[in-house]
Parts: structure tokens; C-alpha cells; sequence
């Protein structure tokens, strides 16, 4: 699931919003293969695991980062994290629940309690260590932009692609084609499956690159550059927003903040938002939102609903994504930017906080 780097544009605020940049996730990492059986009867090995594949040409540092589970049908994950880093063509280990059959796995880089179920369940390499919430439906965990790979095998309700990951059993894991090196983001087609093989950091590297030229020949090298320049850029239509005068009690009218996000990216970008807390005492602010041609707004925000905007270091509220580039002219988000319930009664006074619009290339 490639990702690319955001930009981040900051709108302030009076009596008003602000927000952190979502991550920007890896496009070398990827779940490589996954077994449920582990410990059942039959099973070659007494523990689940996930091993995880850097199919990049740099070494990727996992700090911070998270291998998340859910059911088949289920939308709440339990979360293992990571640490450590990953070298180009090599392997990670993150040994799960146990039982009472089977061999030990290789020693693990990683390890945590969930037990996965072998009739169907979601596996989610997250750039954060917050449980997901998404998985009820195809198509709902790919649009959140910490959401690095995504592997639904067997009943899942949510994968990549048009299905999921074949079913797997006691004996058998879900492995990705290539060695490893295949991700074409279709679990039907990336993943077979087969008997498992765990493989951990101290396994040896197979780097996904073109096999040498035969021996004996002849070769000169002819280097080939090119600088390819990305267009993601945001425009707001407000640098600050204000709200006027407004008493306790009162819901004051919202405000108009159209965002214009230009993008070349052919698998689209995703648009967040974020904001810091109300100074000096808080306000219920919140965020509604409609897509322009060819978007798809966050699931929160459908039928026009006015959301509340998150607070950092909470993750951000995902206004709408697109599965290609923008429009030449740009795509404009109509947002609206008001409040989610009268103003509390707080002492009168000037209140500020800043919102933060966010763009991530996908």
C-alpha cells in the first residue's frame, strides 16, 4: 500500500481550531505471511504469528509502529507493537497467542496475545500504536492513511481488493507471492495459501531486485536520471476564521472553510483534520464536510453530520479521500467549520485555538 508525504496547512483560529500531521506511511513494508492455527490440533507450530517483509532498498524503523488483529466481522483491534528496524529484503517476527501443540517458532522480534481465528480475521500493519476502529466494511481500514498494509483472509469483512485472502487452516498460512516482494494490493491474489514458514530478523535477506545478467557476457553501465516533481498542495479559503461575538448558550452560525487540494498522485491522497484545545477553557468545535467529484468522504461525516474535531495528540478526524488525482483546477472539500453543541457557560472572554488541514498522498 504505498504512501507518500503529506502536506500540512494551518488555519487560525478566533474562538476557534489545529492539528498534528497524520504519519506518512512506508511503501517498502508489508505483512509477508500469516498463521492462525498455532497450538490446534494438527498445527506444525504452538504459536499465531505474522511475519512482516521489508520489500524497500532502505532499512525501515518500526518505533512507534503497531501489528493490529480483528475478528472476521469485528471493528475492534487488539494491538501488538513494534520496535526495532527492518533491512532491505528482511524479515520480522511477531509470535501471538499459544497452545498446547507444535513446535516453537524461531526466535521473535516481536510478541503479544492475540489469537488470531482460522476461519477468517484482519491483519493491520499501522504506522501508530492507536487501536484501529475501522474493518466493517471493504475498503474502510485502506482509507485511513496510518493504515500501512492491510491483509483480510478468509470471512473478513474488509481487505484489499475485490476479496480477501484465501481461507487458511491448522496447517496452512496465508503467504505473500514473490517471496514476499509481490503487492499488487488484491489479498485474493497477493496471498496463497500454504504451509507455514516462520522467518525472523536473523533469517537471510532476499532483497526484491532483477536477477544479475548471465555469466560471460559483456556489460557497460549508461546512467538514466530524471526529477519528477510532485504536485500536493492545500488551499484554504479562509486564513482565519471568526466567529464574532456569542454568548453561552448560544450555537453561532458555522463557517464556511472550502479546502482546494491539487494532487498528481494516481492513487489518491487522503484529506485530515486536527485541532488544538480552546484557550484559555475549551469548546465543543466541530466539522462538517461535503466531496467533490470523484471524493469519498469519512465514514463520520456522511449525510452531513457535524463532527467533533479532534484534539491533539488524538488521531485526526478523516475528512475524505480519492482513489485517483485531482481535478487540473483542484478538488474543492466544502467544509464547514461550527460548533457540535451550545457554548458551555465559561467565563467571557477571547477564545483561540488553531485547526489543522492535512494532505496525504496515497
Amino acid at each position: 500500500m504505498p504512501r507518500f508525504r503529506g502536506l500540512t496547512f494551518v488555519a487560525l483560529l478566533m474562538a476557534l481550531v489545529g492539528a498534528p500531521a497524520a504519519w506518512s506511511a512506508s511503501p517498502a513494508m508489508v505483512v509477508g505471511q500469516v498463521f492462525a492455527g498455532g497450538g490446534n490440533a494438527g498445527a506444525p507450530y504452538s504459536n499465531d504469528f505474522v511475519e512482516l517483509f521489508n520489500r524497500g532498498s532502505a532499512a525501515v524503523d518500526l518505533g512507534g509502529w503497531s501489528i493490529q488483529y480483528a475478528s472476521g466481522t469485528g471493528t475492534s483491534w487488539q494491538v501488538t507493537p513494534l520496535t526495532g528496524s527492518v533491512q532491505p529484503g528482511g524479515r520480522y517476527l511477531v509470535q501471538l497467542a499459544s497452545g498446547a501443540v507444535g513446535a516453537a517458532l524461531p526466535t521473535p522480534d516481536a510478541t503479544g496475545t492475540s489469537n488470531l481465528a482460522v476461519s477468517g480475521g484482519k491483519v493491520a500493519l499501522v504506522h501508530a500504536a492507536t487501536a484501529l476502529s475501522c474493518g466493517a466494511a471493504a475498503g474502510s481500514c485502506s482509507a485511513d492513511p496510518l493504515v500501512t498494509d492491510l491483509v483480510g483472509y478468509g470471512s473478513a469483512t474488509d481487505y484489499e481488493g475485490s476479496g480477501a485472502a484465501p481461507a487458511i487452516g491448522n496447517t496452512t498460512a496465508a503467504l505473500r507471492a514473490g517471496d514476499g516482494c509481490t503487492d499488487t494490493d488484491a489479498n485474493a491474489t497477493d496471498f496463497t495459501a500454504v504451509a507455514p514458514s516462520p522467518r525472523n530478523s536473523a533469517a537471510p535477506a532476499t532483497p526484491c531486485s532483477a536477477p544479475p545478467p548471465p555469466s560471460g557476457g559483456v556489460s557497460q553501465d549508461a546512467p538514466v536520471a530524471i526529477d519528477l516533481d510532485s504536485v500536493l498542495s492545500i488551499a484554504l479559503e479562509r486564513p482565519s476564521i471568526s466567529f464574532g461575538h456569542a454568548a453561552a448558550g448560544e450555537t453561532p452560525p458555522s463557517v464556511s472553510e472550502r479546502v482546494t487540494v491539487a494532487s498528481n498522485h494516481t492513487t489518491g491522497y487522503a484529506l485530515t483534520v486536527h485541532r488544538t484545545a480552546f484557550v484559555p477553557a475549551d469548546l465543543p468545535l466541530g466539522l462538517s464536510a461535503s466531496a467533490p467529484p470523484g471524493g469519498q468522504l469519512g465514514g463520520q461525516l456522511a449525510g452531513g453530520a457535524m463532527v467533533a474535531i479532534p484534539i491533539a495528540p488524538a488521531a485526526d478526524l478523516l475528512i475524505g479521500t480519492t482513489s485517483g488525482p485531482s481535478a487540473p483546477a483542484g478538488d474543492g472539500w466544502a467544509t464547514n467549520v461550527g460548533f457540535v453543541s451550545p457554548l458551555p457557560f465559561v467565563t467571557p472572554g477571547h477564545y483561540t485555538a488553531t485547526v489543522t488541514f492535512t494532505v496525504i498522498g496515497r
